[in-house]
């Protein structure tokens, strides 16, 4: 139980570090640099304690895929990014993948 809060709040800031990063505008804005460079570390960090009891094949497609799915939808909403049929299946099967891996089993 205490791995899902880590890896939760991992994602998490893996999520806020990956929206500073396009905001950082190469790393020419102070705070959105600084977002970035504390969350990061901070993510990798809690995906380590994770990593104590969750799978590494599990923890890590979670940590990825739901961080590719959250920020692609920040993209579009946020960025007016373009979303096509063929972006939504392609996420779709990534959010299928990490749920195929959960139900595989989350402990080693």
């Amino acid at each position: 139980m205490v791995a899902a809060l880590y890896l939760t709040l991992a994602i998490g800031l893996e999520i806020v570090a990956t929206s500073a990063l396009r905001q950082s505008d190469g790393f020419t804005r102070l705070w959105p640099t600084v977002l970035v460079a504390t969350c990061y570390p901070v993510s990798f960090y809690l995906l380590s304690l994770a990593l104590r009891t969750i799978s590494l094949a599990v923890a890590y497609a979670i940590w990825s895929g739901a961080g590719t799915a959250v920020i692609a939808a920040i993209g579009v909403i946020a960025y007016q990014e373009h979303m096509n049929a063929l972006k939504a299946a392609c996420l779709a099967l990534i959010v299928l993948g990490v749920v195929g891996l959960q139900f595989s089993g989350t402990h080693r």
